[in-house]
């Protein structure tokens, strides 16, 4: 039985939302828990050592995203689908989702059943992703973004602003008094600007948008 169950992790930084998923999937023989993290760090370190089939990833996490840490997961093991779970609907964060290679988007209140269907679906590589949704964010990115890579398409628009800024070599500090954002608020932009591009220093940063004047 065990070489045919769905292997499946959970990510939620609430111990109650952890232990009701725990409990539901317990339910299902074909299913089974292999890991549980409560941060962004600790599910791409669980995902790596216990190699989930299915992961249910909160969107917001203390230290981060859940769509970062869904595209990191599956940049490493793309075999790995990971449904998106959140309080409530939020157009950017499903265009993040779908840019990130999410499987799947549902809401915390969706009943029980449904979320072991949900599992049981994305493991046999369906998609719980509407057509016609999914076809308003290919849209949009075509619409919007010409023909730009999807990583810069997942960057909201207070996030290019930032990025402008960042690659004319300012300082959080200048770019905070030009946004009316505080310091530690730039830092954060600029940490998930560079997650989201895989970048990893600010002159990368600087590089990234020098190739892509042209296109402005």
């Amino acid at each position: 039985m065990a070489e045919t169950q769905t292997r499946v992790m959970l990510v939620d930084d609430h111990e109650v939302v952890r232990e009701g998923l725990r409990t539901l999937i317990g339910r299902h023989k074909e299913m089974l828990v292999v890991g549980e993290a409560a941060t962004t760090a600790e599910a791409i370190e669980t995902a790596a050592r216990t190699r989930p089939d299915v992961i249910v990833m909160d969107i917001r996490l203390p230290d981060g995203s859940g769509v970062e840490a869904c595209r990191t997961i599956r940049e490493a093991r793309p075999e790995t689908k990971v449904i998106m779970l959140t309080s409530y609907a939020d157009d950017e964060a499903l265009f993040a989702s779908i840019v990130a290679g999410a499987a799947g988007y549902l809401l915390k209140q969706t009943r029980g059943q449904a979320v072991i269907d949900a599992i049981a679906a994305v493991a046999l590589g369906q998609s719980l992703l509407d057509p016609d949704v999914t076809g308003k964010v290919l849209e949009r990115v075509r619409r919007g973004h010409g023909d730009e890579d999807p990583a810069f398409a997942s960057l909201t628009d207070q996030e290019r602003k930032v990025l402008e800024h960042l690659a004319e070599g300012k300082t959080n500090r200048v770019i905070g008094e030009a946004l009316f954002l505080s310091e530690k608020t730039v830092k954060n932009y600029v940490s998930r600007i560079l997650d989201k591009l895989g970048l990893a220093r600010r002159a990368e940063a600087a590089a990234y948008m020098a190739k892509r004047r042209p296109r402005f």
